[in-house]
């Protein structure tokens, strides 16, 4: 399995956290990202990669051309290890693939910083925390990604 994400195309999204805001967009992407036991810093390349290119802008009415960084666009970035809730079997949710919390934090940080070398307004949530997303979602546009299987 890869690095996960849903990817949501939005004209404004929030985040907050203890009824305060932790992070604020206009036009962009929501992203929720999920970080696997087994995901690497070559799944947060691709994965920067892929999203900040994405093209699922309009250019012209109907036509998906252009990329977050083609219209200037801003992210959300929330972090969402329950992209990881393996629900085949029983009621409850496993989380077993899911990365540990401390590695998953370490990763979701370097996700952000490749991010914001790339966006003008990257704005997080805060990791671990009960948090509560506001989006209005444009068109509606949404993703789910997950980065190829690396192989040694």
């Amino acid at each position: 399995m890869g690095l996960r994400a849903v990817i949501q195309r939005v004209s404004e999204a929030s985040v907050k956290v203890n009824d305060q805001v932790a992070g604020s967009i206009g036009r962009g992407l929501l992203v929720f990202l999920g970080i696997g036991r087994e995901d690497t810093l070559r799944d947060i390349d691709w994965m920067v990669d892929k999203v900040v290119n994405l093209r699922i802008f309009e250019k012209e009415e109907g036509k998906l051309d252009e990329s977050l960084l083609d219209v200037g666009g801003e992210l959300l970035v929330v972090s969402q290890f329950t992209l990881y809730g393996d629900c085949r079997k029983g009621r409850r949710p496993s989380f077993s693939d899911a990365m540990d919390s401390q590695s998953a934090k370490s990763l979701f940080d370097t996700f952000v910083e490749k991010a914001r070398e790339k966006v003008r307004n990257v704005q997080t949530g805060v990791f671990q925390a009960m948090m509560q997303v506001r989006l209005v979602n444009d068109g509606p546009v949404t993703l789910v990604i997950e980065s190829p299987l690396q192989s040694s």
